[in-house]
């Protein structure tokens, strides 16, 4: 699973690709559960592939497939009972500051500001509270929330929470983005604000984004690559490359033949009855 992944160079006539080293690297790893009441519970079976650097790489499949598993397994938060996963070379033997996670609940400190929420990281990486500050207000101002930030999260709507908790992550500057399903909880028109915000703040700073999602719309949105997992126990069943035009218009994608293809190939998989495996 070593090695370089062949990549379109955006925005330089001068050069037609480049090598992006794999940041990511995920090898044959599976987890089992062993539970009181079912016995014995394969969740994960053999996954294996890896992200590159500056990737955004979707997590597509049914409920109860081991995508929040695999997910969580990347953020040293659950341990794989077999296989491996490394980031930048190196084992995951637990959570880091180099992958920050964004998960579909909030997780907002309710007695901090939206503005302490934020400086929170920094302050725990050391930066004085004037650094902390002026990171926090600059994330603040690119999830459009600079004149919130004296509100507690009692105050927001849901998508403005989920604003918050992103920069919060950000504020602590992730190599690596892991998104569990953080704008399933939100109205469809929150959820296609909050994607062109999250891909604005993705062309922006090309971070490595791992992103679980039910929603093949939202996948092929945002993705450069959508990994489509088996029903449970949870497999690699196929692996989509998104070979559409970036910065992605939402407006232009819908009347986009690929893109609607695409969407139409996923969506057919996904209601295909998974044949037994032996």
């Amino acid at each position: 699973m070593n090695g370089g992944t062949v990549l379109p160079l955006v925005g330089r006539p001068d050069r037609i690709q480049r090598v992006a080293t794999n940041l990511i690297e995920i090898a044959a790893v599976s987890k089992v559960y062993d539970t009181s009441q079912r016995g014995r519970h394969v969740a994960l079976s053999e996954i294996s592939f890896d992200v590159a650097e500056g990737q955004f790489v979707s997590i597509l499949g049914p409920s109860g497939c081991g995508k929040s598993t695999l997910l969580y397994i990347v953020g040293g938060f659950v341990d794989a009972t077999s296989g491996s996963v490394r980031v930048s070379g190196a084992p995951v033997t637990g959570p880091g500051p180099d992958r920050g996670p964004v998960f579909q609940e909030f997780a907002l400190f309710p007695w901090k500001t939206v503005l302490g929420n934020v400086m929170y990281g920094p302050l725990q990486q050391g930066l004085s509270r004037t650094q902390a500050a002026t990171r926090a207000r600059e994330l603040l101002g690119l999830v459009h929330l600079t004149k919130y930030e004296s509100f507690y999260p009692k105050e927001l709507s849901g998508g403005m929470k989920q604003r918050v908790a992103l920069a919060r992550t950000l504020a602590y500057q992730p190599k690596i983005l892991l998104m569990d399903e953080p704008f399933g909880a939100l109205d469809a028109l929150t959820r296609k604000h909050l994607q062109n915000e999250l891909l604005e703040i993705w062309e922006r700073d090309r971070k490595t984004v791992m992103f679980v999602t039910h929603s093949v719309e939202e996948a092929v949105f945002l993705s450069d690559r959508i990994f489509v997992m088996t029903n449970s126990p949870g497999r690699i069943r196929k692996v989509f490359d998104v070979a559409l035009p970036r910065p992605r218009v939402r407006a232009e994608l819908l009347v986009d033949r690929r893109y609607q293809e695409m969407v139409v190939a996923i969506e057919k998989l996904m209601d295909e009855q998974e044949p037994e495996l032996s």
